[in-house]
């Protein structure tokens, strides 16, 4: 056996001992190898075995599976690997284990490099910048011409590219770039083995034709036109059997290459494959005339049956049409009288509510003239509560008579429940009064062992739990306990509800004292008529009101020297700290002037 090369001996080494981020650009240098020009076709073919039998053809297959875009390199290095494998697979002639190599290795290899393929002519249609575009369409451009090198070096993977989906995904696209060149692929698929179409089923054949004519048939551009014409006379020249395929599946195809496509710049491969259709059409004329001839015969004959019945039912017919008109006008007479009685409705309710608030709105503005200045907020505060009351009051009787509809079904198959279940029950009582009643039997007495028994019993449970027993003097004695701590306990409960009640008076008294000081006016403003408002009952609240004012008083009779800061200051306001450092607290009788 011949030893390796060593050029791949020490590539093979590297890639062993590299991590998975490396390998990509170590596997570039396969390229090198094979475009070496001192080797001959012998020493090539050695080569390409050895970088089979150590494993880097693997390594190639294996990166193309993976997520191209964060390889190193990107998408570039993934076409260059691509164009590498299919090098490295060409020309390769395997004799130990082949089954290996034909059957499972290069069918992987084409799925691969097409799955790639598709990747590429998703993001070249995603691309906006032409920079971007123009590199995926050269990168999808080198991965197609691997695919196109591989099975010319290995003619029976033709088939296995036909049959493959993602071929057919790649074929059916509506960019004309990537379209042309697929076009190109499937014509280098038939030159290479032409009986491929014969070959595969008829659901890939059907795919492939329908989108060659569907593009006849959506564009206008002569690059599509020419390629899809080509092929399509490729395939035609194939077998007699495909030529009669096109004309029984596409009745308009002949017509749509004359109208459209004549004088596009390829009228020599269109008139050869309009030749081949008409052709194809005049032999079976024959054939074809018979079975119009029948088929006119079966239409005339059913034509004539259906105008015979069509006179029959004409009278009904017309009844028909006539009444469901009259109900059809009259449905529409009830409609539009029914919606100009519900506009007529809503613009009288609309006028209602406008009356309504431009009534209450005067209403509240006379009830604002008569009402004190200092009792508005009160009363503001007052009519939004109503407010506020009627609207949950309204949203409440909106929310039960939704709901009470919503349960409307519920409630009627509850009555008809209730119904059903009454005369049910009816129907019982009256089946139970029809039967005859039975003679009455006297209750079996207990016999003398029975009796004995259940006094055994008895006598036996007395023994286990006796009772308790209490004298008279004892049962009084602790009656008049009993009635004493009721006596206690409800006079106790008498003193305390007296209690709580002054609490709640005084309570309620301080709160009164304490608003009126809070809305008291100030010092400057005071009249003899607010003297009456201050003369409380309230003991604290006189306290502290004279302590307040012997305060003011004391700031009054202070020296300059003591208010040289307070020159800004008016004469009727006192500084809080001064307040709280005399009282100990802040002052809440009056307000300060501004």
């Amino acid at each position: 056996m011949a030893a390796a090369d060593p050029q791949v001996l020490a590539l093979a080494a590297q890639v062993t001992e590299s991590g998975e981020q490396d390998i990509p650009l170590l596997l570039l240098k396969l390229k090198g190898v094979l475009s070496s020009p001192s080797l001959g076709c012998e020493e090539s073919k050695k080569i390409k075995q050895d970088i089979y039998d150590y494993g880097l053809t693997q390594y190639c297959l294996l990166v193309l599976r993976q997520d191209h875009s964060r390889l190193r390199g990107g998408w570039a290095t993934a076409a260059q690997l691509a164009e590498i494998l299919s090098h490295c697979c060409v020309g390769l002639e395997m004799k130990e284990d082949p089954e290996e190599f034909y059957e499972k290795f290069l069918p992987s290899a084409i799925d691969n490099l097409l799955v790639l393929g598709k990747r590429l002519q998703a993001r070249f249609i995603r691309a906006i910048k032409d920079k971007e575009k123009q590199d995926f369409l050269h990168w999808f451009q080198t991965v197609t011409n691997a695919i196109c090198w591989l099975f010319d070096g290995h003619i029976q993977l033709a088939a296995c590219v036909l049959q493959n989906d993602c071929f057919l995904q790649l074929l059916i696209t509506d960019d004309v770039e990537t379209a042309i060149i697929m076009m190109s692929v499937l014509d280098n698929i038939l030159r290479i083995n032409s009986s491929v179409f014969l070959q595969v089923d008829k659901a890939t054949l059907h795919s492939v034709l329908d989108e060659l004519v569907y593009k006849l048939s959506s564009t206008t551009n002569p690059a599509v036109g020419s390629a899809a014409t080509k092929l399509l006379l490729v395939v035609a020249k194939l077998s007699k059997q495909l030529v009669q395929l096109l004309t029984a599946r596409y009745k308009g195809l002949k017509g749509l290459l004359n109208k459209q496509w004549t004088g596009k710049g390829f009228d020599r491969e269109l008139n050869q494959l309009l030749d081949v259709l008409y052709l194809e059409q005049f032999s079976g004329k024959g054939e074809m005339q018979k079975q119009h001839q029948a088929a006119c015969i079966i239409q005339a004959t059913w034509r004539g049956f259906q105008t015979r019945r069509r006179l029959k039912k004409l009278l009904q017919a017309v009844t028909t049409l006539q009444r469901s008109f009259r109900a059809k006008r009259e449905q529409e007479l009830q409609h539009l009288a029914k919606q100009k009685e519900d506009e007529a409705l809503k613009l009288q309710m609309q006028l209602q509510r406008q009356r309504a608030m431009r009534l209450f709105h005067e209403r509240q503005l006379a009830l604002l003239e008569r009402v004190h200045a200092s009792q508005v907020n009160k009363y503001m505060e007052e009519m939004e509560d109503k407010s506020a009351l009627t609207i949950q009051r309204f949203w409440r009787g909106y929310r039960a008579r939704r709901i009470f509809h919503q349960q409307k079904q519920s409630l009627k198959e509850y009555k008809a429940a209730v119904i059903i279940q009454r005369t049910a029950c009816k129907f019982l009582e009256k089946r139970r009064r029809r039967r005859p009643l039975s003679p009455w039997k006297e209750p079996k007495g207990l016999t003398d062992e029975q009796r004995l028994a259940l006094q055994q019993k008895v006598d036996d449970y007395i023994k286990l739990h006796p009772a308790s027993q209490m004298s008279e003097e004892m049962s009084k004695e602790l009656h008049m306990r009993a009635q004493e701590k009721l006596a206690q306990f409800l006079l106790r409960s008498r003193l305390d509800q007296r209690a709580a009640q002054r609490r709640e008076t005084l309570l309620a008294q301080v709160n009164t004292d304490v608003e009126l000081l809070m809305n008291a006016p100030g010092l400057a403003e005071t009249t003899e008529k607010d003297i009456g408002v201050f003369v409380s009952r309230s003991v604290p609240v006189a306290t502290k009101a004279r302590q307040s004012h012997n305060t003011m008083l004391k700031y009054t009779r202070w020296p300059w020297w003591k208010k040289l800061g307070d020159e800004f200051m008016e004469d009727d306001v006192i500084p809080d700290e001064a307040l709280n450092t005399e009282l100990e607290t802040l002052f809440i009788g009056g307000r300060k002037s501004l």
